[in-house]
């Protein structure tokens, strides 16, 4: 993991349905797996052979639910991931439920692989941030 110290958007708080809607059309995800409290917004930098880069930018709510568009957010410190997953066939106790395709997803074989070139995708995260801050800066409070 690499955290982009003193990013811009850090600390910035604003409406979770608002943001929400500008992140998507800039490519972003809403990552799925949330608390009521928190939440992060995913963009894909980078994907070949089995190995992920992700912008990975967190927020807590700090006014309201999550589940509702009207929650008042404030973004934390982003950071960038690389996941490696497997490409091969999972020969566990779910093997068949993936053959059969009712498990389409397999663990990651490492979460948090160490991320070569560090500058340059330094440097992407924070194009990337600023991509969509162009879009989302009238939204935006301190």
């Amino acid at each position: 993991m690499i955290k982009l110290e003193n990013s811009v958007l850090e600390g910035k708080r604003a409406t979770f349905g608002d943001v929400r809607n500008l992140f998507l059309s800039h490519g972003c995800s809403f990552c799925s797996n949330f608390e009521y409290d928190q939440g992060k917004f995913d963009a894909l930098l980078w994907r070949e052979n089995g190995e992920s880069i992700y912008l990975r930018i967190p927020f807590d709510v700090i006014e309201g639910e999550l589940d509702r568009s009207d929650a008042y957010i404030q973004f934390g410190t982003p950071y960038l991931i690389k996941h490696v997953v497997n490409l091969g066939l999972d020969y566990d106790e779910n093997s068949l439920l993936s053959a059969s395709g009712f498990n389409q997803f397999q663990k990651p074989i490492d979460k948090d692989g160490h991320i070569r070139d560090k500058s340059k995708w330094e440097q992407m995260g924070e194009e990337t941030i600023e991509q969509v801050l162009g879009s989302v800066q009238d939204l935006l409070t301190s």
